[in-house]
């Protein structure tokens, strides 16, 4: 990866392209810097962090931060994710957008896209006004910022930061390297990085204090914490062997995912020969290409979202208070419980699924491989061929799909095990991150190949 990068420095043209990703990436890191008027960040970032693993702990981590601080790009990209897959969903039930997805090419793909800003700003104005309320409802505001002004002060640098960083994506996209979206979604969740590293030391200092009796319950409320300030700095100890694990399996995570990520089952097609005018054409091999993880981390944020959906209203609601009918049933739902993991899994498997279906259609390969005078050795031209393409997909997407699980589950499980929830998005991080790398790199090197030739032409 960083011969790629330093071999791509060397050319100017593709030299061109990395200031311009690198001047975005810092117009971005400035605007999560800029903190929005009337909002009290010391509240905030601390209700946040007892709702770590509910969505609102997701967005945290893709902003980099920005939500938890109530910086001017605190939405950040997430509306335009959200956005993207429900436009996607869509395209499949409306005729209207199937059309033009297929059949309307860069005409058709301008209209949609022009479709997905539009609700882009829609899901951001919504989002905004639930991050107003749910600051209002928890006395996060600062004082005097009850009126009309401050709510839309708040509501609407919140929409605009959205939309501008919409916007920087797009433009990486078209004079940079890479997918705007996805290198902006990197450059938040790696952002990260230097308050994770602080918080795990933070975690071996206070399990050393919580273990030599220097730090407890009663000497926490002896120094100004409440009762639940105080467990929760306790539960964040960590002993030197979790953080050891945490590594470990960092690092074993990164090298299955990038295993996975290359992983790829080829089925064998033959053409057969063909003759137009004097020329023999076909009589070749060649393969149909069917990746493991066709639908990239999309099921997971889309599986996460709906399944933390129920205990994240709640949350803004209220948390219920102890003893209660009403508590029992939030810990049974709480995304640390045992049934929200095993829903959880199982939304992933099916959204996986659905996703492949998407992408790939048994139906229309099957038909232009036999357009194109192609067959798979064994399988008759048609129905047969469908039908074989149909079950490899299945197996393949099945096996994907409990990749993505695995990934997703085994943080929530070791955050249960060791007490911390802080690494309960980690698996969905990682994914995020390996993969955006790995498709830059490529990017990278499909450009520096297409100059090659174009050299050799000139």
């Amino acid at each position: 990866m960083i011969q790629t990068i330093r071999k791509a420095w060397g050319i100017p043209e593709l030299r061109k392209k990395l200031v311009f990703t690198l001047l975005i990436l810092l117009i971005f890191r400035i605007g999560n810097a800029i903190t929005v008027p009337y909002i009290n960040t010391g509240l905030l970032e601390n209700q946040l962090n007892s709702m770590g693993a509910t969505i609102l702990g997701l967005y945290n981590v893709m902003s980099g931060g920005a939500f938890a601080q109530a910086t001017v790009f605190a939405l950040s990209i997430q509306p335009y994710i959200n956005s993207s897959i429900i436009i996607q969903l869509l395209t499949v039930a409306i005729p209207y957008l199937e059309r033009l997805a297929k059949d309307g090419g860069e005409e058709g793909r301008k209209k949609i896209q022009s479709i997905t800003r539009y609700t882009t700003v829609a899901i951001a104005i919504l989002q905004a006004l639930g991050y107003y309320f749910m600051m209002k409802r928890y006395g996060i505001l600062a004082p005097g910022a009850e009126g009309i002004w401050p709510a839309l002060v708040i509501i609407v640098t919140l929409i605009a930061g959205s939309s501008f960083v919409m916007w920087m994506g797009e433009q990486v996209t078209e004079f940079g390297v890479g997918n705007g979206i996805s290198i902006i979604l990197f450059a938040g969740i790696v952002s990260r990085v230097p308050s994770m590293v602080q918080n795990l030391y933070s975690g071996i200092t206070t399990w050393n204090s919580v273990r030599t009796g220097t730090m407890t319950l009663e000497t926490l409320t002896q120094a100004g914490y409440s009762a639940e300030q105080a467990q929760s700095v306790l539960d964040s100890a960590m002993a030197p062997w979790g953080v050891l694990l945490l590594l470990v399996g960092g690092l074993a995570l990164i090298v299955f995912i990038v295993f996975i990520n290359d992983a790829e089952r080829r089925i064998p097609v033959q053409y057969a020969k063909r003759q137009v005018g004097r020329k023999m054409y076909g009589g070749q091999s060649s393969n149909l290409p069917m990746k493991v993880g066709m639908a990239g981390v999309l099921p997971v944020i889309f599986a996460q979202s709906i399944a933390s959906l129920p205990i994240t209203v709640w949350s803004f609601a209220g948390i219920p208070a102890e003893g209660t009918v009403s508590r029992s049933i939030y810990n049974a739902i709480d995304t640390k419980s045992v049934l929200y993991m095993v829903v959880y899994f199982i939304m992933i498997i099916g959204f996986s699924y659905f996703y492949a279906s998407i992408q790939f259609n048994p139906v229309e390969i099957a038909n232009n491989m036999k357009k194109q005078g192609g067959f798979i050795p064994g399988f008759r031209p048609g129905k047969p061929t469908v039908d074989f393409i149909r079950k490899v997909l299945n197996k393949i997407t099945l096996f994907g799909a409990i990749y993505l699980g695995i990934v997703a589950i085994c943080p929530l499980l070791i955050g249960k095990i060791l007490g911390n929830n802080s690494v309960a998005v980690g698996g969905t991080s990682v994914i995020i991150v390996v993969g955006v790398a790995l498709e830059t790199v490529k990017a990278l090197e499909s450009q520096m190949l297409m100059r090659q030739y174009k050299g050799f032409l000139e």
